[in-house]
């Protein structure tokens, strides 16, 4: 597995990670023992970089990713977040960015995840109740503990980004980046690149629209949040899924996946994105990782980028509750 650094600070990753969220959360029933063989599967297969959050399944997911980490002898670089607050099988959810909570979070995500460091830690929502530069000056004193080696924040500003860079070096910025979601690319982007700060796309395959093959009989089943997404309801969906079928024919042409096409898009636009497409099965994980072995040629990535626009994809990629906390920009 190649490998890519987040920003100027020294943190190198694989180049593709593992979103290990719909393992307890989310995307319907989880098997367990699949999961952890998941995990482990990309350990072995040269993955370093795996992203968890305090919110996903309540803990749980934090669980799954240290009791695998309590097996592996190698390399693991792990990414949690805190800051969405919910009780615990619900949706609605609280943005909780206060220094307190700082503290309070990170020490319960190492009690679970049964590490004496977090590697990458997020704010996972901005909390527009307090200043920034409060949070972020919790989050340094963190780092100079020893408890965190690398900081960053999720859905932030480009404005908001700045500030919190002024306080402590981020070394991410995470949001969500695909051929479906853009809007990233016209102010965050040029603002990482020019203060050095690396970018991680999460729902880098849109919940698995763009992968070509999204069964419609998933929407229906209990506990999988995308069926009450704008973007995967009705007249939207059918219409967003021509965009898919385009991209489809391109890459069949190429002689790869629609998945492994669609991450090698997102690998090509700079080296310091990583992308953390999330699955919880090993078939999916391989096709996955296979993505960053693809080359794209400047013809390809336009005809790729002609195939689909994301102008013109129809509803919106969370409900409203959903978007509490990301920054408009």
């Amino acid at each position: 597995m190649q490998k890519r650094y987040l920003g100027n600070n020294g943190a190198e990753v694989s180049a593709i990670g593992l979103g290990c969220m719909g393992m307890s959360e989310f995307y319907g029933k989880a098997d367990p023992k699949e999961s952890k063989k998941t995990i482990l599967t990309a350990l072995e297969s040269g993955v370093t970089f795996l992203d968890t959050a305090d919110t996903y399944g309540n803990g749980a997911n934090e669980e799954l990713v240290g009791s695998v980490l309590k097996e592996w002898k190698g390399d693991a670089f792990v990414a949690t977040k805190f800051g969405i607050v919910r009780e615990p099988g619900s949706y609605e959810r609280k943005i909780n960015g206060r220094p307190e909570y700082v503290r309070k979070a990170a020490e319960a995500s190492l009690r679970r995840m049964n590490r004496d460091v977090i590697d990458l830690y997020y704010l996972h929502r901005i909390d527009s109740s307090i200043p920034i530069e409060e949070t972020i000056g919790a989050m340094s004193l963190l780092v100079k503990e020893g408890k965190v080696r690398y900081i960053g924040i999720s859905e932030a500003s480009p404005d908001t980004i700045r500030r919190a860079h002024a306080i402590h070096p981020l070394t991410a910025v995470q949001s969500e980046y695909s051929l479906f979601t853009r809007n990233v690319e016209a102010q965050v982007l040029p603002v990482l690149k020019e203060l050095g700060i690396g970018f991680v796309a999460y729902s880098p395959l849109s919940r698995g629209i763009l992968t070509g093959r999204l069964d419609s009989n998933l929407l229906t089943q209990e506990g999988d949040m995308r069926r009450f997404l704008p973007r995967m309801q009705g007249e939207n969906l059918a219409h967003n899924l021509k965009f898919v079928d385009r991209l489809v024919e391109i890459a069949q042409q190429k002689g790869v996946t629609t998945a492994q096409l669609v991450l090698a898009w997102i690998l090509s636009k700079d080296e310091n994105i990583v992308p953390i497409p999330g699955t919880k099965k090993v078939q999916y994980l391989i096709e996955n990782l296979e993505a960053a072995e693809i080359q794209l040629s400047p013809e390809e990535i336009s005809k790729i980028e002609q195939a689909v626009s994301s102008k013109e994809v129809l509803g919106e990629r969370y409900l409203e509750s959903g978007m509490i906390g990301i920054e408009k920009y």
